[in-house]
């Protein structure tokens, strides 16, 4: 009699000894691993002194040119010259462009040529009146006749005056509209011109902030760059109504001598309001946004600790936090992330605030 033994039993055994085997490495890895990630968190950490920091505003505003026109013709015309040196600084009273004027120039000398004539017979006239050799209405109306020309010569200069585009003040000219020859009418732009040797920054407030801005006062203004420019600017005027679309209030203020910005820039305006309250200056990296508070990290008998807090106002990297921190508290402004709440950490830097 055979006997016929399964081969089935073996291999089972061989399968479970072999999970064994690899679940015993994976175990004794997994407990390497988790002993070697097992160490506190490397931290560096401020030591947090409360000091009185002033409220501030910030308002988005521009720059702009202390003067600023668009050069238009005031009459209509072939442009005969065309002088726009673009992004060049021009002097008062240069002369941009020239309009055709011959037909001006023609009726100009006809006037002339009138008025001569009637001088001479207002001479006459005025002769033979202190003989009464004519009667006062033959002269008088002589004399209507030398004004009334008089009035069409200087009518006829003025309109050649026109015809000549002079910049009204020294600036730096923008990007030529037109080219030479083209026939312009006083709806042509033909340049523009800034003033930019005195800058200005206008920017608006909220209706309920309005109060914190008088004449004279000064503002801080941010400017970008890197790194990012920033100039006191004086408050030189304010809207005298508000906005009633937006219920805001604009406010201009004038920038210092020598600030380089180029008008249209945006600019960052932080405006004090004049009160001050005890808050501490933290890093913005070291705060953690939440949904009902802001949270930092403490380090506190060796373990980290979750603190609620309430910021404030912000100034580039920096934050204003304004209650939930005592003098004396280290709290955590690098490797945030990698702590937990009860867990140990170790202090690789810590600095005391100044």
């Amino acid at each position: 009699m055979r006997f016929l033994i399964s081969a089935r039993p073996f291999v089972a055994c061989g399968t479970l000894a072999l999970l064994a085997a690899c679940s015993s490495k994976t175990d004794e890895k997994g407990g390497k691993d988790a002993k070697k990630n097992s160490g506190p968190a490397l931290v560096d950490v401020l030591v947090a002194r409360p000091s009185a920091v002033t409220d501030s505003i910030e308002a988005n505003g521009a720059v702009v040119a202390n003067d600023y026109v668009e050069l238009h013709p005031e009459v209509s015309g072939r442009l005969t010259f065309l002088q726009v040196n673009e992004g060049r600084r021009v002097s008062k009273g240069s002369v941009i462009a020239r309009i055709n004027d011959a037909d001006l120039q023609a009726t100009l000398q006809k006037t002339r040529a009138l008025l001569q004539v009637s001088r001479l017979s207002q001479d006459r006239l005025e002769k033979l009146l202190k003989i009464q050799g004519v009667n006062q209405a033959d002269y008088d109306l002589a004399v209507s006749q030398v004004r009334s020309n008089e009035a069409d010569a200087a009518y006829t200069q003025a309109m050649l005056a026109k015809t000549v585009i002079r910049a009204p003040f020294t600036g730096v000219l923008g990007l030529r509209q037109v080219s030479p020859g083209a026939y312009v009418t006083p709806a042509t732009i033909i340049a523009t011109l800034q003033a930019d040797t005195k800058l200005k920054v206008d920017f608006t407030l909220p209706e309920a902030n309005g109060g914190v801005v008088h004449l004279g006062a000064v503002v801080t203004v941010q400017l970008a760059g890197n790194p990012p420019r920033r100039y006191p600017a004086t408050v030189l005027a304010q809207e005298s109504q508000l906005n009633q679309t937006t219920r805001n209030l604009t406010v201009r203020a004038q920038l210092p001598a020598g600030a380089q910005a180029s008008p249209g820039a945006f600019a960052k305006v932080s405006v004090s309001t004049g009160a001050a309250r005890r808050s501490v200056l933290l890093p913005t990296n070291a705060i953690m946004p939440g949904d009902k508070s802001d949270q930092v990290v403490l380090i506190k008998n060796g373990k980290a600790t979750l603190q609620n807090v309430r910021t404030g106002d912000r100034k580039d990297d920096q934050i204003a936090v304004v209650s939930g921190l005592a003098a004396g508290d280290s709290v955590v402004t690098n490797g945030v992330l990698f702590t937990q709440p009860g867990k140990p950490v170790k202090v690789r830097k810590a600095t005391a605030q100044k």
